[in-house]
């Protein structure tokens, strides 16, 4: 199958009426991503927030049509109109990612979200996190963008990220698979037991997930992940998990549709929309 990253997928597919309200925004890719700064509030600014307890379950939607029906209600603007902090969208590092991702679809422009850790949020931890690649196909390359952060201060180029600042699942695997890296310092920041080998893991098949079109929650769990929380897989699972960090690194559209309908990979039908 081939993947057409520059068309929307099943998470990142406006409806028919919400077309209007992107007519404005810029055609520069890294300027539709700084417009998404304004629209969506990571949980823990929302916190500084005089905001009712309910909307922190806002964080929860998965469709981008779903985030943008809600950042409506808020306030019905085009969303080249940035909010104010309390009239955005709660949502975490996914929402700005996928989010971003489908406004550059919705544009023709080649992109797709990825899954996996930021280097530079707390010293000398990889903290789970995700980002947005878009194809400047006049150098040939997949540019990553860190949508949240853009505009900020926590590394030089936050429109192009460099080398190692932000991993994906699969390299992250690869690195700790060669001795690189300590494991327990992969994992989500805030909590105490979230670390390790298991969150790599997780955050791997959620990047073949989204390379596939299929940019599901952060805590979403499918397959043997429970398990793998669990510390009950064994060698034939790690395995699996090296096919899938060097299938996302080859990121060959074939060999990723491939990889992704086999055992324990393929996002379960109540997740989708």
């Amino acid at each position: 199958m081939a993947i057409d990253y520059a068309r929307p997928g099943p998470f990142t597919t406006l409806d028919t009426d919400q077309l209007f309200l992107a007519a404005g925004l810029p055609s520069d890719p890294v300027e539709i991503c700084r417009a998404v700064g304004g629209l969506v509030l990571h949980p823990y600014e929302a916190a500084a927030q005089p905001l009712p307890e309910e909307r922190t379950a806002e964080q929860n939607l998965r469709p981008a049509s779903a985030i943008v029906r809600a950042l409506t209600r808020l306030d019905p603007a085009p969303l080249d109109t940035p909010r104010p902090a309390h009239l955005r969208v709660v949502g975490t590092c996914r929402h700005f990612a996928t989010l971003s991702c489908a406004l550059l679809r919705l544009r023709g422009i080649p992109a797709r979200a990825r899954c996996g850790f930021a280097t530079y949020f707390v010293p000398g931890r990889s903290v789970d996190h995700w980002i947005t690649e878009y194809r400047r196909a006049d150098e040939r390359r997949w540019v990553r963008v860190d949508s949240q952060i853009l505009g900020g201060d926590q590394v030089a180029r936050p429109q192009d990220l460099a080398e190692g600042e932000f991993l994906t699942g699969g390299e992250a695997w690869t690195r700790y698979r060669e001795g690189a890296v300590d494991p327990d310092t992969f994992g989500v920041s805030g909590t105490t037991d979230a670390w390790g080998v298991a969150e790599i893991r997780g955050n791997a098949i959620r990047d073949l997930a989204a390379l596939r079109k299929m940019e599901t929650l952060p805590w979403d769990e499918w397959g043997r992940m429970a398990a793998s929380y669990e510390g009950t897989t064994g060698p034939d699972y790690d395995l699996l998990i090296d096919e899938v960090a060097a299938t996302c690194a080859a990121a060959a559209p074939d060999a990723v549709d491939r990889l992704y309908h086999s055992a324990d990979l393929r996002v379960p039908d109540e997740l989708v929309p």
